[in-house]
């Protein structure tokens, strides 16, 4: 899954505002109705309106990839979060990881590729449908180490939370017969967390000696053809790794957002020509849907690695150069790499949603 080309996935990077700003977004806007109606009786303070509208443009003025709020919410996490919290990536529940070795030339060869695609779509269908509330999560990490001979290797990491499903065992033996259609599948006990001892501007560096710069992959064009890993990892000539954290949606939820995505749109959308590419996405989503797919909300990292600061400052600056070429955008995470670096780690696979402002 390294392509949004079926048009029915949408990604948690390009949702807007998280869930607790979206909670509170309608608990403003409550009270704004409130005071409004209140007006028609008994006039209130002036200092209301102008709290409302405060609250209102701190929650939904967005000065680049978040609002306000969640700049504010960044910066506290940085003072308060020196290290990764063990909340992060120890959710209760069950976890499971797996080594996967796809056939050879898999991800090169334009005809196996897409049946690659398939079939893990399948297995995120099965995943999304088996509560009533979304909560299974499928993380996928990719790593290239480059020597004289790249070394490409490929985890998939499944969370099921407690209480979601009544025997999780069950929904991960299934998803291992899915994922084992993909290739060798082996069982798989990731190592520790590497503990960050040293930090820099965009950078930090591991226990291990390993310094890591990570961003979060904002967008990517319909024209890479599935073809996301390939581009990012083989054929460069630095360490790089790539996570992504899918969480898949029940059929109910599917439709819901589908639904209420194609009322928005055609509300407070005037302007015609995207009026007219809302409803081509649309009707492909729709269409996807009518044939049992389902939607996908997921989030991208892209870690690079390097020997020294030096090293993995000019291979981000790489990175960039390359995301430039194919159209693809990140957000370096500023303030937040001591924490970032786990996106492209097994252990990610628990981490909760939204722990990456």
């Amino acid at each position: 899954m390294y392509s949004l080309t079926p048009g029915y996935r949408v990604p948690a990077l390009q949702r807007g505002l998280s869930p607790v700003e979206a909670m509170l977004t309608k608990v403003n806007a409550g009270v704004g109705g409130a005071v409004l109606m209140s007006a028609m009786i008994t006039p209130p303070p002036v200092w209301t309106f102008g709290a409302v509208g405060a609250a209102a443009a701190l929650l939904n003025a967005a000065p680049g990839p978040r609002s306000i709020a969640r700049w504010a919410a960044v910066g506290y996490r940085h003072l308060r979060e020196r290290a990764v919290p063990d909340a992060m990536v120890r959710q209760p529940g069950a976890t499971t990881t797996w080594a996967l070795y796809p056939d050879h030339g898999t991800m090169q060869d334009p005809h196996r590729r897409p049946a690659f695609h398939d079939a893990f779509s399948r297995a995120l269908t099965f995943a999304g449908n088996q509560a009533r509330t979304a909560g299974i999560q499928v993380h996928v990490t990719h790593h290239a180490s480059v020597s004289d001979h790249t070394a490409h290797t490929q985890t998939i990491s499944v969370h099921v939370p407690k209480g979601l499903v009544g025997q999780p065992t069950r929904v991960l033996d299934t998803l291992a017969g899915e994922f084992a259609t993909l290739g060798v599948l082996t069982p798989l006990d990731p190592e520790p967390i590497p503990v960050v001892a040293e930090r820099g501007p965009g950078w930090v560096g591991l226990d291990d000696g390993r310094y890591a710069a990570t961003a979060r992959i904002t967008a990517w064009p319909e024209e890479t053809g599935g073809d996301l890993m390939p581009k990012l990892l083989l054929g460069q000539h630095t360490d790089r790794s790539i996570g992504v954290l899918y969480r898949p949606l029940t059929a109910a939820q599917s439709r819901r957002s589908t639904k209420w995505q194609e009322a928005a749109g055609e509300a407070f959308t005037t302007d015609k020509i995207k009026q007219e590419a809302q409803a081509h996405t649309s009707h492909t989503r729709r269409g996807a849907l009518v044939q049992g797919a389902t939607l996908v909300d997921l989030d991208a990292y892209l870690t690079v690695w390097g020997d020294s600061p030096g090293a993995v400052t000019d291979a981000r600056w790489q990175t960039v150069l390359t995301a430039d070429r194919h159209r693809i955008n990140l957000d370096w995470l500023t303030g937040q790499q001591h924490r970032a670096h786990v996106m492209t780690t097994p252990r990610g696979a628990s981490t909760r949603k939204g722990t990456i402002l």
